[in-house]
């Protein structure tokens, strides 16, 4: 008897192990990806523009504040959600283990990187700046094209119809206020 107890709580160790070693990874790489491509990419396009931070706080600025908050909050929730519920990471090579279609993937097939663009575009408006707000158009048509040739045939192959019937529910950048 006392075996099985310590055996059972070896597996609660090792899982609950488990699910930390995902959170970190996760939290790793979006650390990378939002260091190099929502930090370090804009504020090199402001500094080669000139463009520095408005003396006063102004409509635009409060826009923006809000609109980059509400990105950072959703790109956030599904970062949470992939480590979760899919028991991986947002890279593309360490991707979740099972369909994450809970949290905002229940809205739209995309949240993740419509709240990284909401992001851009917020620090765009509070900045004021057309080459920033340039980078944001470029960056979500990397990303449409990212998606339609590379992740959709991967969660394909991966997930079959279940990935299939979601896609039937839910759209892949305009969010329905229905769960899927």
């Amino acid at each position: 008897m006392p075996e099985t107890g310590g055996s059972v709580g070896q597996s609660g160790h090792h899982k609950s192990a488990q699910s930390m070693f995902v959170f970190v990874r996760a939290v790793t790489y979006a650390a990378l990806f939002i260091g190099f491509l929502l930090i370090y990419v804009p504020a090199r396009l402001l500094s080669w523009s000139g463009i520095v931070r408005p003396e006063a706080i102004e409509v635009q600025q409060v826009v923006g504040m809000i609109l980059g908050a509400a990105g950072a909050v959703v790109a956030l929730w599904c970062i949470f959600t992939f480590a979760a519920v899919g028991r991986g990471t947002p890279a593309p090579f360490d991707p979740p283990r099972r369909l994450v279609i809970q949290g905002p993937y229940r809205f739209v097939r995309n949240p993740m990187y419509i709240g990284a663009g909401l992001a851009l575009a917020g620090a765009g408006i509070y900045f004021e700046s057309w080459s920033l707000l340039g980078y944001t158009a470029f960056f979500l048509l990397a990303l449409h094209l990212f998606v339609v040739s590379y992740e959709e045939p991967a969660l394909r192959r991966t997930f079959g119809q279940d990935y299939e019937s979601y896609c039937g529910r839910v759209k892949r950048w305009w969010p329905r206020m229905n769960r899927a």
